[in-house]
């Protein structure tokens, strides 16, 4: 916690009036009550409130910031005792001369002179004032501070699930472009085909992954564009075989998750293999969850076959950490399994 500024925290001024205001009020029924004569009240705090004002607004904006928070603790406590002395003296001298030569009514004698019981008194009714406006101050710092450390802490947050959404593979890029020159080169037909997959996959993940959330419908179509290029960079010895069942309407999810499990299973899965490569996902769309399936085979040569279902990359690892960012723990399960070197992801998440 830093209150080193006493600015930390600004009230605007009609607070500070509607709160003095409310006080002496307060002080002045009070003590009209105990003396039976309101106006004596009135006039004593009309006298005493200029002098609370001082010492507390001394005390939070010079005392404590140059004071307390860089801890020269005793010099605080003599400065702001002195400080009340003075005003104590002050208060006396004022209260003989325009109000009353019996400056303390209260006490169990006529005080016509400054003596070391009124002194004492007044101080701890001064004491009781700071005390008061201090402990408000403090709060109201305290929850300043709260306030600005969440939302830092929010910030930090989105600006973390930014980096995330960003994590697809450079590589991918880089072989899709080469294959697109190839393409061009050979003057293929497929070329402006190519060109508009990356295309409408590059304005999703630039513009469309920048709300928290997005339909399940543009990230399927999103995964469809991605899968079409890998074929055309793959040929014949890649097999994809997609299903989607149930109703993918209206529903919503985190951006870019899916598109990273499908992502890993290119570079682990069909890059690290070679022959004809064969790559199941399945959509299910259960009530408000989705069941989210995909397989591929294990690559032919790791040194990590044991550890693969545990983590497959950073890639996943991220998708781990937005997970955690962007759902509640009951609203997913994240699984991974290698079954005969087939390596399995399952996610069942919440997509309303």
């Amino acid at each position: 916690m830093n209150f080193n500024s006493g600015k930390l925290y600004r009230v605007p001024l009609h607070y500070h009036i509607l709160f003095w205001l409310t006080y002496f009020l307060f002080n002045t029924f009070r003590w009209g009550i105990y003396f039976n004569d309101y106006w004596y009240s009135f006039k004593t705090n009309l006298l005493g409130f200029p002098i609370h004002m001082t010492l507390c607004y001394l005390n939070i904006l010079i005392f404590m910031p140059y004071l307390v928070y860089r801890k020269k603790y005793l010099l605080y406590v003599l400065t702001i005792l002195s400080s009340i002395f003075i005003m104590v003296i002050i208060k006396f001298n004022l209260t003989y001369l325009l109000i009353n030569h019996n400056v303390w009514p209260e006490g169990p004698q006529t005080i016509d002179k400054l003596t070391l019981n009124y002194t004492i008194d007044m101080m701890i009714g001064e004491l009781y004032v700071i005390t008061f406006v201090t402990a408000i101050k403090i709060t109201l710092d305290f929850l300043k501070e709260q306030k600005r450390v969440a939302d830092l802490e929010k910030s930090q947050l989105e600006t973390e699930l930014l980096f995330l959404k960003s994590q697809i593979s450079p590589h991918f890029l880089f072989n899709t472009l080469n294959n697109i020159y190839s393409l061009s080169v050979e003057k293929s037909n497929k070329t402006p085909k190519v060109v508009l997959k990356l295309s409408e996959l590059m304005r999703y993940m630039l513009y469309d992954t920048k709300s928290k959330k997005q339909t399940l419908e543009n990230e399927i179509l999103c995964i469809q564009n991605y899968l079409d290029l890998e074929r055309i960079r793959n040929d014949d010895r890649l097999e994809i075989n997609m299903s989607i069942s149930g109703d993918i309407h209206d529903k919503t999810i985190s951006p870019i998750i899916l598109l990273t499990f499908i992502e890993n299973a290119f570079k682990h899965g069909v890059n690290k293999n070679t022959g004809k490569v064969i790559i199941n996902i399945s959509f299910k769309v259960k009530g408000d969850f989705l069941h989210f399936t995909i397989a591929n085979p294990m690559p032919e040569i790791t040194h990590h076959k044991d550890n693969f279902n545990k983590s497959s990359g950073i890639g996943i690892e991220n998708v781990k950490k937005r997970l955690e960012l962007d759902y509640n723990k009951k609203d997913y399960n994240l699984s991974f399994k290698n079954k005969k070197n087939i390596f399995v992801v399952k996610l069942i998440i919440k997509v309303t």
